[in-house]
């Protein structure tokens, strides 16, 4: 079992924070997934024909964000929340990229919805999991640079396990050690608000649609939420 907790100084600052935690066990990547498959090309759809276009920073959902990089002292628009990125690709390219299918399921969820999503690899994680401030010693190696070693900047909010930082710039960007992969099968997919009263409800249907997607291709599905109120949950 891993634990998630928000420390009380991200509550504190963000008292207002919701964060879904969709977590799949038995997890079946190397099947074909047809309706993730049709969820992502029905929106690719749509963005052509010009009936649907993806969240920008003009945005409230990816201001709020951008709003909170800044906080924390992260330039957003050189270092973009997560699904501002992805947004902002989409709409450049017309498609979303293909990694795997659960990865394509999270990040269709994320730009559907214009929420932050990230996951896990719970079988690659060390202890358990916090959401906190860095103390600029901590070490992240990026998703896709294996030979990379940063450190985050003193305040900027990450999350972490007992020995490296998980994502950094809050939503930023993933390690690369707990990727998921089509052989990963234990994983935690988090989707995230800072302006829960607001986008509360979006958040909990994105992460319905998100376990509709997963449940076919999975032994078990759990959501569990993470607020100021209830900072920690055992998954």
């Amino acid at each position: 079992m891993t634990a998630f907790r928000i420390a009380p100084a991200v509550t504190e600052a963000f008292p207002d924070t919701l964060i879904a935690l969709v977590v799949a066990t038995g997890l079946r990547g190397r099947e074909q997934w047809p309706d993730t498959a049709s969820a992502v090309h029905d929106l690719e759809h749509q963005l052509a024909v010009g009936t649907w276009r993806p969240a920008d920073e003009t945005d409230p959902r990816i201001d709020a964000w951008h709003t909170a990089y800044r906080s924390f002292g992260t330039n957003p628009r050189r270092i973009r929340p997560s699904v501002d990125a992805l947004g902002r690709r989409f709409a450049k390219k017309g498609n979303l990229p293909r990694i795997n299918p659960a990865v394509d399921s999270y990040n269709f969820v994320s730009v559907r919805h214009g929420l932050p999503a990230g996951a896990f690899d719970l079988d690659q994680v060390t202890g358990d999991i916090d959401i906190r401030r860095a103390d600029g010693t901590e070490n992240f190696t990026p998703l896709g640079e294996p030979d990379t070693v940063e450190n985050p900047k003193p305040g900027e909010i990450i999350y972490s396990d007992a020995s490296i930082v998980l994502t950094r710039h809050w939503n930023h960007r993933d390690a690369h050690q707990t990727r998921v992969t089509e052989d990963s099968t234990h994983v935690a997919f988090a989707l995230e608000t800072v302006h829960a009263t607001r986008d509360g409800e979006l958040l909990k249907s994105a992460a319905g649609q998100l376990q509709n997607l997963l449940e076919p291709h999975a032994g078990q599905i759990t959501i569990d939420y993470l607020t100021p109120a209830q900072p920690e949950a055992v998954v």
